[in-house]
């Protein structure tokens, strides 16, 4: 195990939960957006989008055959972002029959973003960036403190 493996894992969890928060801000930056992309000719709304995470290799049946062989060498290895998918929950449908985007009852299709979901995301995903960053300082003050006792 390299002493800077700890720091990897913590440096790819950074970076999935700053992908999350990016992904986060783009669904509330497009909560009213009824015009995001044309399907069979015709505009519709936004699509609440969500991040996939996987543990860099393996998955628990890996762990388990390393912990069992005693291979602590691939225990561990952080986590990637596999891909970006549209949340399929139905649109929002609201009667605003003077919007341009009404349809001939006067109902409009909203995204499926829900601001208040999208907000206890963000907090999540804040919480869980500071835990890992806190991870990482108090990995690199040890590997300061052991670089010390080696003078």
């Amino acid at each position: 195990m390299s002493i800077f493996q700890s720091l990897n894992t913590t440096a790819s969890a950074l970076t999935a939960q700053r992908l999350r928060m990016d992904v986060i801000s783009s669904n509330m930056a497009n909560v009213d957006t009824t015009r995001a992309k044309m399907v069979d000719g015709k505009w519709q709304p936004y699509r609440r989008k969500m991040i996939v995470t996987e543990p860099n290799e393996g998955g628990f049946s890996a762990f388990l055959n390393a912990a069992i062989n005693k291979d602590t060498a691939s225990i561990g290895n952080g986590v990637k972002v596999t891909k970006i998918v549209e949340d399929q929950t139905p649109f929002k449908l609201v009667y605003d029959p003077t919007h341009p985007d009404a349809n001939n009852e006067g109902y409009v299709q909203l995204p499926n973003v829900d601001p208040l979901k999208e907000m206890v995301d963000l907090i999540g995903a804040t919480r869980s960036y500071e835990a890992n960053v806190t991870v990482f300082n108090a990995t690199k003050g040890m590997l300061m403190k052991a670089l010390e006792i080696g003078k």
